[in-house]
């Protein structure tokens, strides 16, 4: 009778479906909590009477990137604590940071109180990086990567629409709905609780899914052996599974390389000298070149899309100033004359966004996985990397579009800069999981990307905000624009330091020669 039952592995062959799917869904529910302030922050701050109304806006800012500060200083922490007690405990605890937080800024009596709210949202948050960890641990084929990576973007995007939608429609019930909040209700007392609570109740349902489902991924923590309950253990219980041995050997003793140990690289740690090795592979996040040319690469990225971000809907919304006030000839196509915004309604500037939200996923979902697949990872990169600038150039140019053409250009410079922006995020989460010399510092690796993207994310706003409010006084609001195109240019010229391995540089063109796409190179091609 046989007592040891078959393991019940997930088939590492196989595209991680179900498990990326859990994965989608607790990441889901983190967007549309973070985004949902965004509608009613401003309202929010002259309720507290904090200063005169014009400062309103400044402390709305203050409110939302408190959150971004406080992830900044502790995501490398919390990548770190997830490379030793495992990435499931630190995401879930993430999550439930997150959801204290809203419960925080709903219940808010003053600014103080939200303020701490979003700074404790930020400060147990590290499920930025634990998730990309968690990719690039679930995905273990090459071919898949692309696919893979392309999910979580996927996800956000879809987050930052529904979470807004969430804010501004359910922010101040009473006002909105009198018969259902009636006078003297809780919901009068704290206007913008109900939103807070929607998003809480989706945090907590992403909280019971990722911990009764979703796999534990660290690689030193998958258990060996998978027993049922109700099987007998002694010392007659074989642990190993023995009747396939001969057919299916452990090892090969006729391989020249056996008896040496080989890292991600092809690295030889024993010090033999074969014709695999390169190098010692350098576990010091700091002084690892690759790995600090990918983050830095980042960085850049997610300072100048955040100003992008930040200046569309101030550029859309701004009052659109007459052309005749030039006063040359030529003033109406001076690059430095750009006079105001495109004056658009509030409403109109809701569904652009919404439009500029579907582009997006159609970046992720179709585009992206297209595009990796013929170009390869590397190349891609440093194609949407370099040519990203005309993104940010082209939009003053909208000023002089004439009115009927006005909807078209502004859909196309929204492709365009979506087509550089979306591509190039999944790109760098798998150029830093390339970069890591050994996945038990995976999760360190992608805590110190979180935490400059965070960074990023917080000098950004104040940043374009003024350059926007300085060029609006000098009737020349593309200098906040150009701004980013010179923080983009910058990106351009250091995409060229983000290196692949040699190993990898060979395998890539080898199989290029046989006909192969690189995106489907398989990990052990690699060594």
């Amino acid at each position: 009778m046989r007592l040891t039952m078959p393991s019940r592995h997930r088939n590492p062959d196989e595209f991680p479906t179900v498990q990326l799917f859990l994965l989608a869904i607790v990441r889901l529910a983190e967007p549309i909590a973070l985004t949902s302030i965004f509608p009613y922050a401003w309202p929010l701050i002259k309720r507290f009477k904090i200063g005169s109304e014009d400062d309103a806006s400044f402390y709305a800012g203050l409110l939302i990137s408190s959150f971004s500060l406080a992830e900044a200083l502790m995501g490398m922490y919390w990548g770190s604590l997830s490379d030793r007690i495992g990435r499931k405990p630190v995401l879930l605890v993430g999550c439930v940071g997150t959801m204290f937080s809203m419960l925080m800024v709903g219940l808010a009596p003053n600014i103080w109180v939200a303020l701490l709210g979003r700074a404790i949202g930020g400060l147990l948050n590290g499920n930025i990086a634990v998730i990309q960890t968690m990719v690039g641990e679930l995905v273990t084929k090459r071919e898949h990567e692309p696919k893979a990576y392309s999910i979580m973007p996927f996800v956000w995007s879809i987050g930052t629409i529904i979470g807004p939608a969430i804010g501004g429609t359910f922010a101040d019930p009473h006002e909105t709905f009198p018969d259902t909040f009636p006078k003297g209700s809780l919901f009068e007392k704290f206007p913008y609780l109900l939103p807070n609570l929607i998003c809480a109740g989706m945090l907590l349902m992403s909280i019971l899914l990722g911990y009764f489902l979703l796999e534990e991924t660290h690689p030193d923590m998958q258990p060996r052996v998978l027993l049922p309950d109700t099987t007998f253990l002694s010392e007659n219980t074989p642990l190993i599974e023995t009747s396939d041995a001969m057919k299916r050997p452990a090892v090969d003793l006729r391989d020249e390389n056996y008896g040496t140990i080989r890292s991600i690289d092809g690295v030889d740690t024993s010090g033999a000298s074969t014709k695999n090795v390169e190098k010692r592979p350098d576990l010091n996040v700091f002084t690892n070149k690759r790995i600090m040319a990918v983050v830095l690469a980042l960085s850049i990225f997610t300072y100048h899309s955040m100003t992008y971000d930040h200046l569309l809907p101030i550029f859309l919304e701004d009052d659109r100033a007459p052309l005749s006030h030039a006063v040359g000839l030529f003033d109406h196509f001076s690059p430095f004359y750009s006079p105001g915004g495109l004056g658009f309604s509030l409403q109109a500037v809701g569904m652009i966004m919404a439009i500029q939200g579907l582009i997006a996923l159609f970046m992720q979902a179709v585009v992206f996985p297209i595009m990796a697949e013929r170009m390869g990872v590397h190349r891609l990169f440093i194609f949407v990397t370099l040519f990203h600038p005309i993104a940010y150039a082209i939009m003053p140019s909208l000023l002089f579009v004439p009115e009927q053409l006005l909807y078209p250009a502004l859909y196309l410079f929204l492709t365009i800069r979506n087509f550089f922006g979306i591509l190039v995020y999944p790109l760098l989460l798998i150029l830093i999981k390339e970069a890591t010399p050994s996945l038990t510092i995976l999760g360190k690796v992608n805590g110190l990307a979180a935490s400059a993207s965070a960074a990023c994310r917080m000098v950004a706003p104040p940043v374009a905000g003024y350059l926007y409010a300085m060029g609006r006084r000098m009737d020349c609001t593309a200098l906040a624009w150009y701004g980013s195109t010179f923080v983009a240019i910058l990106g351009a010229i250091q995409c060229f330091s983000v290196t692949r391995s040699k190993a990898r540089e060979r395998s890539a063109n080898s199989l290029k020669a046989g006909g192969i796409p690189a995106s489907e190179m398989s990990d052990s091609d690699a060594v």
